[in-house]
């Protein structure tokens, strides 16, 4: 091995040499680096140069382009603004010529308003004069001739205006009339129902008249046991093969009538067997009731009723009103009122059901005081019944306030239901009370010589005096007639109110 000094020397100097050529690598590499960059950037220079020339040439050809543009437009300019300065130049003479015809117009106006103002005067002069003329020739002053003038005019003015109100009415009348028509033709077209008479009797037909002595019974007894089990008046005369019986409440009378007819089939009639053949025949009518009662809510559409308000339905098939029978008259109104009130858009179900239970009251009255709607809508309105419905049963006769549509479509629906002809009858002391009634509303008004109720009370006719009515008081009279026979008679269907005014010239030929 060699002296570690020396490995130690020449390693040193072996890498002084490295260092130094590295160094020289360097310094020789940087320095051509540094050569092809000047020459690089000498030839970006260049070309930056001659690309400053170009942009330069190119915006001072753009720049002369402009200024040639610049110049033109402003040419144009320059002969718009001058044409303009023409125009206005122009407009500024009519201007200056139609002011000065203004001007002339404006002094001849005045020339000639001075003018009319001298003849108005003139004219006002000889107005005062003809005045002070008339005044002095008619011997009226002008307050006298002007109420005269406003009097013929007032008038004729009331004449037109009676005229105009006529003609007004009439149209008016035509047409609710036709649709009135077109809606209550379509409710009662299927309408028509059985009439049976009012009467508080039933007659039962016998085999023969010795079956007679057989209900009366030794010293009476049958027929007194049958009287007290019934309730009702058992009327043995000379009617031939008939017995009569005779009671206020109907289904008493169905109940003798059912239970007298199974003791004459059966033949074996004493008290006991009359007690047990009542009995069965109330069962009978009890389920009757209950059946005609179903019936009648099933015709009508209405479902889900109280048991209570069925049996009250079933009564009132016993039940007649002028001669109609009341059961189909609650079925008879339901169906009108359900089409009137689908044609009028209101609650078809509500007015149905308030049609059919309208004249539940009339099933008990005579059992309860007071008027047969307040008593209906009072067994409604226990059995749970939809309040509306209640209002309607209450209102129909307005004992209540009407709240509702349907209320106004089932008083109508009963109107028409009993107003139809043939519908009901009225006793005759009835019809002629009715008739005094009206007569004397007509007569109790100012202005009226005669009033005449005819054709059976549906129309009454009022003659007038005509020096104290005119046209159109006329028209007003039989609207105040009018309106008070609604508000103080009862009556079925309608009244027409006539007023009649003439004026009569009578001379003779001698």
């Amino acid at each position: 091995m060699g002296n570690p000094l020396i490995t130690v020397i020449i390693s040193f100097i072996v890498g002084v040499i490295a260092f130094l050529v590295g160094y020289f690598l360097k310094q020789y590499l940087v320095g051509t680096k540094l050569k092809s960059a000047q020459a690089e950037a000498e030839r970006i220079l260049v070309e930056a140069e001659a690309q400053k020339k170009g942009l330069l040439l190119q915006a001072k050809d753009e720049g002369i382009r402009l200024r040639d543009e610049i110049e033109a437009e402003m040419q144009r300019k320059r002969v718009d603004v001058r044409r303009q300065e023409e125009r206005l130049q122009k407009r500024q003479e009519q201007l200056d010529h139609r002011f000065e015809s203004i001007e002339n117009r404006e002094r001849a106006f005045n020339k000639r308003q001075s003018t009319l103002d001298r003849r108005a005067a003139e004219v006002e002069k000889l107005y005062e004069q003809q005045m002070a003329e008339l005044q002095r020739i008619s011997g009226l002053t002008q307050e006298d001739a002007k109420q005269i003038l406003l009097g013929m005019v007032e008038k004729d003015a009331r004449q037109d205006m009676a005229r105009i109100v006529r003609a007004v009415e009439s149209e008016a009348k035509a047409e609710g009339e036709r649709r009135a028509r077109e809606i209550i033709a379509l409710a009662i077209q299927r309408i028509a129902s059985d009439q049976v008479s009012e009467t508080v009797v039933s007659a039962v037909p016998l085999p023969s008249d010795d079956m007679k002595g057989r209900i009366i019974g030794r010293q009476g007894r049958n027929i007194r046991a049958f009287e007290n089990a019934t309730g009702i008046d058992v009327i043995v005369d000379d009617t031939p093969e008939a017995i009569i019986l005779s009671g206020f409440d109907p289904v008493r009378r169905e109940i003798a009538r059912v239970a007298m007819a199974k003791l004459i089939t059966d033949g074996r009639i004493h008290p006991a067997r009359i007690e047990k053949t009542v009995e069965k025949a109330r069962e009978e009518v009890e389920q009757t009731i209950v059946e005609e009662g179903e019936r009648a809510a099933l015709e009508s559409g209405i479902h889900g009723l109280h048991p209570e308000i069925i049996k009250l339905l079933g009564r009132l098939k016993y039940r007649t009103s002028y001669g109609q029978n009341q059961h189909q008259h609650a079925v008879e109104c339901a169906q009108i009122a359900g089409i009137l009130a689908a044609e009028l858009g209101a609650d078809v179900r509500v007015a149905k059901e308030g049609a059919l239970l309208h004249d539940i009251g009339k099933a008990v009255d005579h059992e309860i005081e007071g008027p047969h709607a307040l008593i209906g809508a009072d067994i409604a309105k226990r059995c749970g019944v939809n309040p509306r419905v209640v209002n309607i049963i209450g209102a129909h006769h307005h004992e209540l306030e009407q709240e509702s549509l349907e209320a106004v479509i089932v008083e109508a629906a009963d109107a028409i239901s009993g107003a139809r002809p043939g519908a009901r009858r009225e006793s005759l002391e009835t019809y002629v009370e009715r008739i005094k009634a009206l007569e004397e509303v007509a007569n109790s008004f100012t202005g009226v010589s005669e009033s005449y109720a005819i054709q059976a009370g549906r129309e009454i006719r009022i003659i007038v005096r005509p020096e104290e009515i005119d046209d159109f008081a006329a028209i007003n009279l039989s609207k105040d007639i009018a309106r008070k026979v609604e508000e103080s008679l009862e009556f079925p269907g309608q009244i027409k109110v006539t007023v009649i005014r003439e004026t009569r010239a009578i001379d003779y030929a001698k």
